[in-house]
């Protein structure tokens, strides 16, 4: 990345966007680049931010920095590298050649982000590599072009036209790259499987490249790449054959695409098992720019699902260190909430509409319930796990493990202290058996 500024004026009035959990601003001087400032908002469901965590902004920026830095470390490649060459490593599934290749060039040069450092909020100083004596909320990015597809209506359907992405450059492919390392209770994959029936299964096993039958709390031999439409009203699960119709780019460069989406996810399990916890799932959002692919997008709490994981007798408590805790406390501690939003998501898979619109206008009419405050108690254990993740981040790792397990302990303990113990463990636990810890 080139010509990336040493320091820049702040100007954070007039945000250019503003997200559920960031905003963005144009900065003087440098047109190509972004300001990032991560918000302490948080938002479930895709129904925007609806509580706030003290001390998440600064710790998704922090970790943010932190994972962008060593995806453009060829010496953190490099590591990866003689781990999935080993016996039953990723490079020894792999036929075509591609995940060799890609790895060939990320451990001479780096992988090409849009991330461009963080940024001190008091001076402006842009530090590209380590951390500010305070970290801020605020990152310098590169500017990709986010194109969406067109709505289109004929009698009483509809459908999104993604032509013009074959003729742009520079832009966001409109894909999220979901990476599996394994399936959770409440991943979208399970639940499409359980809805199908037996011979479907089977069709779709081998679509996903998988021999075996899908169980909760389960993990792969080999990572798994799930596709998503990114920038319809709700994101929408599609075949591979669909993804690469409609990502603008050619075979050969949506094939690299799904191979640097697995890669990341194995470099990002690398940094979380510095700190106890599993990485079961995440996603990447990529932009093409000429022959280039370019990681791009947050990468944080928002983005992974990853748990510390607690034996106890014969079974496993998988306790989340991300958003998937917040999106089980409402739907344990709310469930009339939760199930006011699946249906009206429901109502704008038929029509089109933005769902958060059908939910607010059910709310105002008294049909769904209010959106529920979350309880103080609770987001003070997701505080600590923020804090506890910024101090692995700043190098304080001593004792790590031993206060991530206690953080999960004191949520379990919230769960069994509420009465709803029974409702959290079909959720996240499951025999011992069925996990290996890794």
């Amino acid at each position: 990345m080139n010509n990336i500024p040493d320091k820049i004026t702040l100007e954070l009035d007039r945000p250019c966007y503003t997200g559920s959990v960031q905003k963005l601003y144009d900065v003087p001087g440098h047109p190509a680049y972004l300001v990032s400032e991560t918000t302490a908002g948080g938002s479930v469901f895709d129904v925007g931010a609806i509580f706030d965590i003290e001390g998440s902004d600064v710790g998704r920026a922090s970790f943010r920095h932190l994972v962008f830095q060593e995806l453009q470390n060829p010496e953190a490649w490099s590591a990866l590298a003689g781990e999935l060459s080993g016996e039953g490593g990723l490079l020894r599934k792999d036929d075509s050649g591609l995940v060799e290749k890609a790895l060939s060039g990320f451990t001479r040069n780096g992988a090409p982000t849009h991330h461009a450092g963080m940024i001190d909020r008091n001076s402006g100083r842009v530090y590209r590599r380590g951390f500010p004596a305070e970290p801020s909320n605020l990152t310098l990015i590169r500017k990709y072009k986010v194109e969406k597809p067109e709505l289109c209506k004929v009698l009483g359907w509809h459908f999104y036209d993604y032509e013009k992405y074959h003729h742009i450059d520079g832009y966001v492919i409109p894909l999220e790259y979901i990476v599996r390392l394994g399936i959770t209770s409440g991943s979208s994959v399970l639940k499409k499987y359980n809805a199908l029936s037996d011979a479907h299964k089977r069709e779709y096993l081998n679509e996903l490249g998988l021999d075996r039958p899908l169980a909760p709390w389960s993990r792969f031999d080999y990572p798994v790449v799930d596709l998503t439409t990114k920038y319809e009203p709700e994101d929408r699960n599609i075949s591979r054959q669909e993804a690469a119709l409609i990502s603008g780019a050619d075979g050969g460069a949506f094939a690299g695409s799904m191979v640097m989406a697995v890669l990341g996810a194995c470099l990002l399990q690398r940094i979380f098992a510095g700190m106890g916890l599993f990485l079961w799932d995440m996603k990447w959002e990529i932009a093409r720019e000429g022959d280039s692919l370019v990681f791009v997008d947050t990468i944080d709490t928002d983005s992974v699902r990853v748990t510390f994981n607690i034996t106890g007798g014969d079974r496993i408590h998988f306790v989340h260190f991300n958003k998937q805790s917040m999106r089980d406390y409402y739907r344990i501690m709310h469930p009339e909430w939760y199930s006011a939003v699946n249906e009206a998501k429901k109502a704008a898979a038929k029509t089109g509409r933005a769902f958060t619109g059908i939910l607010s206008e059910g709310q105002r009419k008294g049909e769904y319930p209010a959106t529920p405050v979350v309880d103080e108690r609770f987001l003070d254990i997701q505080k600590q796990k923020f804090s506890m993740i910024q101090s692995f981040i700043q190098g304080r790792t001593r004792d790590i493990r031993e206060e991530a397990g206690r953080i999960a302990r004191l949520e379990l303990d919230y769960y069994l202290a509420a009465g709803r113990k029974e409702e959290y463990e079909v959720l996240n636990s499951a025999p011992r058996q069925c996990f290996a810890s890794p």
